[in-house]
């Protein structure tokens, strides 16, 4: 285990071209990033190439025991990666964010190594015996982003490396400081070359994207990213896992108990002060429930502290960076400016340093308002009224994204039911982004396609063969 102090040095280069990295609480610099060119990025591609085949033939056991021994090493620097982490991204240590992220990581990389992934025999007759099978792809490009930028790159490279591929990760350029922290305690257990970030600006992802030797990218990030990967990995038919844009719909339904909810709806909302592809951004309330909800929710953000991240009394955090918060402020206003009652925030302070947006509810506001409309990626929630079941449902599955969604009931029969026509890649009951490293997760429409976690995870990270004998 090393101090905060060394870890970041470790990381801090010295030599060539490096970019200040910010604290979006405070404005104060965290550290110098490198800023790594395409040659930087041949280089570990080329290294990841000549390191994979000697990985792949470990077997699954000896690479499980690897990603174990990884998992060893974060939980060894949790209190070190979670302070740069909060520093960096903004995060609070407390609540379900930094501490919370590091944890994840670490779990993550446990159930990427024990998740079992066996042949599966599709025929045996007694005349024909065909088995699937899944081998490595290669080398495996991951580009994340600055939200959960080490849990998302774990998720992406544990079942990559589980499955026995190499990978070189591109870090968004507001958190690079994170992930290459991540990878310097990953590779303290793996081989030399197997694992690679590299810390560059768009030119280094869009050739990570169309790169002749990367088997597959995975990419989590915005649904225009998302379709400009798709394009420029189409020459080389790359296979790809996009976990992209959500606005992702609540149902509250006339049977729910508006106190017994209020405090998961607001978590799964306002997870990392809603800075979350799978928060909830739409919350659509029954007529009957509709000031009841309103109220008790306004009770539990109003109790909820924010500021920065490294007081251990705040839960909630700046946004991360400036863009960010301007897109936010900007819906807010306009919802403000359409005739919406904003039943609590939306009044951010000026004569403070960084990225803070109060935790924002609104109410009264017409479903085509584009803070409904429009991913705001941000702690603000749009409240609407609806009248029949049926109303909720159009409403919630009439954009043209669909990453998660979810529906409070206190009957769980009823819920199911709803749940069923909801045009989304997973349906909570009674709460909201609850994601597990067992359960597989991915997108439906413009949300993206391809699926992570648990097994069908390890087998989007392989080349199915079938043997046929």
């Amino acid at each position: 285990m090393e101090t905060y102090d060394a870890l970041l040095a470790s990381i801090t280069p010295d030599t060539g071209e490096t970019r200040t990295i910010l604290d979006p609480a405070t404005g104060e610099p965290v550290g110098e990033a490198p800023v790594h060119s395409v040659e930087d990025l041949e280089a570990a591609i080329a290294a990841a190439a000549a390191a994979q085949p000697a990985w792949a033939a470990l077997g699954h056991d000896a690479r499980s025991a690897a990603l174990l021994k990884a998992a060893d090493a974060v939980e060894r620097s949790a209190e070190e990666l979670a302070r740069l982490l909060s520093r960096e991204q903004g995060k609070p240590l407390n609540g379900p964010n930094a501490r919370f992220e590091v944890g994840a990581c670490a779990a993550w990389l446990r159930v990427a190594a024990g998740t079992p992934l066996e042949a599966e025999v599709v025929v045996d007759d007694g005349e024909t015996r065909a088995e699937l099978h899944y081998r490595p792809i290669g080398v495996v490009g991951a580009i994340g982003p600055w939200n959960w930028p080490m849990m998302i790159t774990v998720w992406q490279v544990a079942p990559a490396l589980r499955m026995g591929n190499a990978v070189v990760v591109k870090p968004s350029e507001y958190t690079p400081l994170s992930v290459l922290a991540l990878a310097k305690v990953l590779n303290e257990e793996l081989p030399e070359g197997l694992l690679t970030v590299v810390s560059g600006g768009r030119d280094v992802g869009a050739r990570l994207a169309e790169h002749p030797a990367i088997g597959k990218v995975m990419f989590t990030g915005s649904t225009a990213t998302g379709k400009a990967i798709i394009k420029s990995s189409a020459d080389t038919v790359k296979r790809l896992t996009l976990e992209l844009g959500g606005n992702d719909a609540g149902i509250v339904l006339p049977d729910a108990d508006p106190k017994a909810i209020a405090e998961g709806l607001f978590w799964g909302a306002f997870i990392n002060t809603g800075q979350t592809c799978a928060a909830l951004k739409r919350l659509y309330v029954h007529d009957s429930l509709y000031e009841a909800v309103c109220e008790e929710l306004t009770k539990v953000a109003a109790a909820t502290p924010m500021g920065n991240g490294l007081d251990e009394a705040n839960v909630l955090g700046p946004l991360q960076n400036r863009q960010q918060y301007d897109i936010v402020a900007g819906l807010v206003d306009a919802a403000r400016d359409s005739g919406a009652r904003i039943l609590l925030g939306g009044n951010p302070a000026t004569d403070q340093p960084g990225h803070f947006y109060p935790a924002t509810l609104v109410a009264d506001i017409d479903n085509s308002n584009p803070l409904v409309a429009e991913e705001q990626f941000g702690p603000a929630l749009p409240i609407i009224r609806y009248g029949t079941v049926d109303e909720a449902v159009a409403m919630a599955n009439a954009l043209d994204v669909g990453l998660g969604a979810s529906v409070w009931s206190s009957d769980p029969v009823r819920a199911r039911e709803v749940a069923a026509r909801l045009e989304a890649g997973t349906v909570w009951i009674n709460k909201h982004g609850a994601v597990d490293p067992r359960v597989p997760f991915g997108g439906a429409k413009q949300s993206g396609y391809g699926l992570e976690f648990g097994v069908e995870g390890l087998k989007a990270l392989g080349v199915p063969q079938v043997i046929n004998g």
